[in-house]
């Protein structure tokens, strides 16, 4: 089986302290509950946490919607933008089944990049060794007006911003990912065929501002 690879990248630095941090909780609570009723969602997406404040960790490996138990979060420390973008990279090298002559390997991952502020490490080397692995594609948000949408512009073409980082916008932002998540995966049942064209996503909420 063919499995469509999720990768959430979420900020937990100090600045989530409180409301943000508890919508971001509640926001991937909310989407696996969901996913788990799309009968194509739960054959083929797969899902893994990554967080990044001081340092970027993996909480949750690549782990399919039946399985898949959300750990609690902290807010603490500064923003390794890099560190994360570095450690996705690597977990995509060796968690992501590639396609060989004897075998269809997983679809091309969708990445989405949740933060509130603006990186703290070398964002740059990070983002060099992302862009040597192969997405199908990645959305950066910036939830509230102390994150930097020029350096997430530079890490995709598809960024949108959030006025505020409260729950409402950030269960918002959930409900979307939730929405492309969910049509990604139909299209992959249906079609056989990955698309890296965000355009064939569903259009974001008006919470949601697409940056251009």
């Amino acid at each position: 089986m063919r499995r469509l690879p999720v990768y959430l990248l979420l900020d937990t630095s100090g600045s989530m302290t409180g409301e943000p941090i508890e919508a971001v909780k509640n926001g991937v609570q909310m989407m696996i509950s969901s996913l788990r009723q799309n009968p194509q969602a739960i054959e083929t997406a797969f899902l893994s946490v990554i967080t990044f404040d001081t340092t970027a960790q993996q909480i949750i490996p690549l782990t399919d919607l039946a399985s898949f138990q959300m750990v609690d979060l902290k807010a603490t420390g500064v923003t390794a933008l890099g560190d994360a973008l570095r450690l996705t990279a690597q977990k995509i090298e060796t968690e992501v089944a590639k396609t060989t002559t004897e075998q269809k390997g997983d679809w091309k991952p969708l990445v989405f990049i949740m933060t509130d502020g603006i990186p703290t490490d070398n964002w740059e080397s990070g983002l060099a060794e992302f862009r040597k692995v192969k997405t199908a594609f990645t959305v950066a948000c910036a939830a509230g007006g102390g994150a930097d949408t020029n350096v997430l512009k530079q890490i995709t073409d598809t960024v949108v911003s959030l006025e505020n980082a409260d729950s409402a916008s950030i269960g918002k932002f959930f409900q979307w990912v939730t929405a492309s998540i969910g049509v990604t995966s139909t299209k992959i049942e249906d079609l056989g065929r990955e698309f890296t064209n965000v355009k064939e996503l569903p259009p974001p909420p008006s919470e949601l501002n697409i940056v251009v």
